[in-house]
């Protein structure tokens, strides 16, 4: 579990916090979220994000499943380790790791943004143990975050520029944080101040700086993953935002990958559905668990 220097400060209800040991090749600890029962079901998040996203969602289909949501790779309370990489192959193999070390099996992946990605490529490369994957709002386009607003592609922009960019990267006042995670939604409420909190609080990790500059170079390697959309095996659910940053175009050029995959728009809700409309993705999982 995190230490006590670590710890979250959010808890939802219903969760117990775990660990999975270290590997060599630099891939660090894994703390994941454990709840529910029922066939497995592993909860993948956003891009600057971490396993309490999903504080509204678990709770919701926990009598249903068996709930596994994973602080990827050096985000959240996963370990942070020097010179890692991020690119979508190493946050994968974090992946990889929670199913394969838990030896969990007949899986159904949820991933939001870059944890939708992660759940179609996962798929791809772990077949006989994927059941099922839903994929919300795929972080897969040029621009990703940055389309979220202005502000935003000021502050991205400074994060991936030469020189000044791991500088930019350590400073993230409140306010800029706050917008630009409003701007990925279509409810602007849904936006808790005690969730904002959680997340500077993890941003102020030793090291964290240099973890989410090396998440947002990483977008060109999410775009490339999508070569492996076609491998998936399993039966795909896409869900999208109406509001999204992703545009008609993007959307489908994915579903041309994923031709037999169902498709859900959900009206009004913006990149963060787990945030803002976790009915939504609960009426669609327990329909089906």
């Amino acid at each position: 579990m995190p230490s006590q220097e670590s710890r979250p400060t959010i808890h939802i209800p219903g969760t117990t916090s775990h660990t999975i040991a270290p590997r060599g090749g630099r891939q660090g600890e894994l703390r994941y979220l454990k709840a529910g029962t029922g066939a497995p079901l592993v909860l993948l998040h956003t891009v600057r994000t971490q396993a309490e996203h999903f504080r509204h969602l678990i709770p919701l289909i926990a009598d249903h499943y068996t709930v596994h949501a994973l602080d990827l790779p050096g985000m959240g309370y996963s370990e942070i380790v020097p010179g890692a990489s991020y690119g979508e192959p190493a946050m994968r193999a974090g992946v990889e790791r929670l199913l394969t070390e838990l030896d969990l099996n007949d899986v159904t992946l949820v991933g939001e943004s870059m944890g939708a990605v992660l759940a179609l490529t996962t798929a791809a490369e772990l077949p006989d143990r994927v059941r099922r994957v839903v994929a919300v709002n795929t972080y897969d386009f040029r621009g990703g975050i940055a389309r979220s607003s202005l502000l935003a592609r000021v502050v991205v922009s400074g994060v991936l520029a030469p020189g000044v960019g791991p500088v930019i990267a350590g400073v993230e006042p409140r306010p800029a944080l706050r917008a630009i995670l409003r701007g990925g939604l279509g409810d602007k409420s849904a936006l808790r101040e005690d969730y904002v909190d959680e997340l500077l609080r993890v941003g102020s990790r030793p090291g964290y700086p240099t973890v989410a500059r090396a998440v947002y170079q990483a977008l060109p390697s999410l775009i490339a993953a999508r070569s492996r959309y076609p491998e998936v095996k399993a039966p795909v659910h896409l869900v999208y935002g109406e509001k999204d940053w992703s545009r008609p175009s993007d959307r489908e050029a994915d579903r041309r990958l994923l031709p037999a995959a169902d498709f859900t728009e959900v009206p009004k809700a913006g990149h963060f559905i787990a945030l803002e409309r976790p009915d939504v993705l609960a009426d669609l999982l327990n329909a089906v668990a």
